[in-house]
């Protein structure tokens, strides 16, 4: 469970894939075929979104979503067979990867193998018809939660997939699922794995609420953390999202990043990104490639696991349909060697066992992972301003992580980057946080930094 989650994973780098869109083919092939690169941009964990057959009554698109699955215990024929599969992770074993794969507990396909056995197991309306409780998700019915012989089959499913070599589990839409249901699942795979890693897609605080008032489960990130080792940054997106679009000053979502750090177990792991299958492209959001690049810095410094979407690396703009064929277009990979530096950043020793502390929001954002054997500094350009910052670095010549190049201190200030720069330094233990209304009202901001 949580108290039981490795600070070590913080410095996990997961790369998220969909397979109908990765190569040519769309297929497992493609995808083994490109774990060579994977690995060599620093990647731990291969993340592949649904494997599963996708259901054909209702579907939206010509091919279907993935999340509208058909048979948990089987793999989408369209993406190969089983053994193809399995050939898949025995080839990311030898490569050092871990893998983990999509699980879709809320709903199935409206013409999954579970309608046919077990129709108890699902919400009924009226007349005895499956439903979505969420009305846009139209191409699937939701499973009602608790049934003893939903939860053993469930969990089997996932011990079948354990068995085959997994290495984790994302956990779609994991805050509508009971968390007696998880707690269960987690110690039935533990019984084959103790180290599986389970990630959760919490969602947003306005969706929980929702659910709430209509008298629905909605479990909080903070409930989840019983579970799980990770869970997504959904409880402060929205703060983020206007952030990065320059609708709100970039101190309201680091002031909101301080407060997951007041409300969530030490141990406690987000999952940091700045795109996934779900939410626009970085390139696309950001006014300017270098704000991207920053937002894109940052996020990887941030406290937590660090996630790269499939594409990211060839700077795709655009965000594949998961509806139809829609091949990323890889166009050289000219991020690939951007996100492989942020990459190996993760894995310094202040990141794994440090302090993380953001410093100061003006006039660029300077936060730090502080650690006696080493810290190490970054400097974010998150509001595409100009000028210098004052530094808490002693004068001289630094190598820039990001960059290979020189950050030069003198007079204890430093140029602002256009985007972002990281460098090792010496960082007080007591250094402080900036100052931030929510968390530090009883003091006054002249005992902060920033």
């Amino acid at each position: 469970m949580a108290q039981n989650t490795p600070l070590s994973y913080r410095s996990l780098v997961i790369y998220e894939v969909f397979p109908r869109n990765h190569g040519p083919n769309g297929n497992f092939a493609d995808v083994e075929s490109d774990l060579e690169r994977i690995r060599a941009m620093g990647v731990d964990v291969l993340w592949l979104m649904p494997i599963h057959p996708i259901g054909a009554v209702a579907r939206k698109g010509s091919l279907g979503s993935p999340y509208s699955i058909a048979d948990y215990r089987a793999v989408n024929p369209e993406y190969g067979t089983l053994d193809d599969f399995r050939h898949l992770i025995d080839k990311a074993h030898r490569l050092g990867l871990k893998v983990m794969i999509d699980v879709v507990f809320n709903h199935t396909a409206h013409d999954s193998v579970l309608v046919r056995e077990h129709p108890e197991w699902f919400h009924q309306d009226a007349e005895g018809r499956p439903f979505t409780t969420v009305p846009e998700w139209s191409d699937i019915i939701d499973l009602r939660h608790p049934h003893p012989g939903l939860t053993d089959y469930l969990a089997g499913s996932l011990v079948y997939w354990a068995v085959q070599g997994v290495d984790g589990f994302r956990c779609d839409v994991a805050s509508v699922v009971p968390l007696a249901f998880w707690l269960a699942a987690r110690a039935a795979v533990e019984a084959i794995n103790l180290e599986v890693i389970w990630l959760a897609e919490s969602v947003h605080a306005g969706f929980a609420e929702g659910r709430r008032n209509a008298g629905l489960p909605a479990w909080s990130d903070g409930e989840l953390f019983q579970a799980f080792d990770i869970s997504y940054i959904y409880d402060i997106h929205p703060m983020w999202q206007l952030a990065v679009l320059g609708k709100i000053p970039v101190s309201r979502y680091l002031e909101m990043l301080r407060f997951q750090d007041a409300i969530y177990p030490t141990n406690y792991v987000k999952l940091r990104c700045v795109e996934n299958h779900d939410q626009a492209r970085i390139q696309a959001m950001a006014r300017t490639t270098a704000l991207a690049q920053a937002w894109t810095a940052f996020e990887a410094f941030n406290k937590g696991a660090f996630l790269i979407y499939a594409g990211q690396e060839a700077g795709a703009a655009r965000t594949p349909s998961l509806f139809d064929r829609d091949p990323i277009a890889w166009n050289g990979y000219p991020l690939q060697g951007f996100l492989t530096r942020l990459a190996q950043m993760k894995k310094h020793l202040a990141v794994q066992e440090g302090r993380f502390v953001i410093l100061a929001t003006e006039p660029a954002v300077q936060a730090a992972w502080v650690h006696p054997g080493g810290s190490l500094l970054g400097v974010f350009n998150l509001s595409a301003v100009g000028g210098t910052v004052d530094m808490p670095a002693a004068d001289g010549d630094y190598e820039d992580l990001l960059s290979g190049g020189v950050i030069n201190v003198r007079g204890g200030r430093a140029d602002v980057p256009a985007s972002a720069f990281v460098i090792r330094c010496e960082i007080p233990g007591a250094a402080r946080p900036f100052y931030a209304p929510l968390l530090d009202f009883y003091r006054g901001p002249e005992e902060t930094h920033g």
